[in-house]
């Protein structure tokens, strides 16, 4: 049925979405988003792009974020404090400033953007959220170090009559 004689349909994409986080807005905890967001207030967590390549991150100068953004485009013009993950693109405007690593593809700064970290370039980066590492996995590289130590040749071991080689030990 049509309303108001309006025989189109709306088709909603997530890709042309926009959510806009306004300067009076503050948020605690993770987002998860598609499409386009816009922060112009604070988020205290972690920004993630759910699996769409064309999601973008806009951190504009008013904008704070302190936590990870992982997203396919990220402009900042604010300020993270927090690592930043790109597959495709960053962009670091006049008044941006990182505090963290940034891990991207393709970089863009201009001059008067800051990062106080490590600029790290990976071609494919998991966008995907950090997953705790299993206790088997754990385990497993516990097994790792303890071999290695094993391996090193005698002459790097403490001697094992340390009475015999301690100069403070009186017999």
């Amino acid at each position: 049925m049509a309303i108001f004689g309006n025989t189109s349909k709306n088709t909603y994409s997530p890709t042309n979405l926009t959510t806009l986080i306004s300067k009076a807005t503050e948020i605690t905890g993770d987002l998860h988003f598609s499409g386009a967001l816009e922060v112009e207030g604070r988020i205290f967590g972690n920004i993630y792009a759910q699996d769409d390549s064309s999601a973008e991150v806009r951190i504009r100068e008013s904008g704070l974020v302190k936590g990870e953004i992982r997203a396919p485009l990220v402009v900042i013009n604010g300020l993270v404090e927090g690592d930043v993950y790109s597959n495709n693109h960053i962009e670091l405007a006049a008044k941006a400033k990182v505090l963290g690593d940034v891990y991207y593809n393709l970089i863009e700064m201009v001059m008067g953007s800051e990062v106080n970290g490590a600029l790290r370039h990976t071609p494919s980066v998991d966008l995907s959220p950090k997953q705790l590492p299993s206790q088997k996995a754990q385990h497993k590289t516990h097994e790792n170090l303890q071999a290695s130590a094993q391996e090193k040749p005698q002459q790097d071991q403490a001697p094992q009559d340390y009475a015999h080689h301690n100069p403070y030990h009186s017999e």
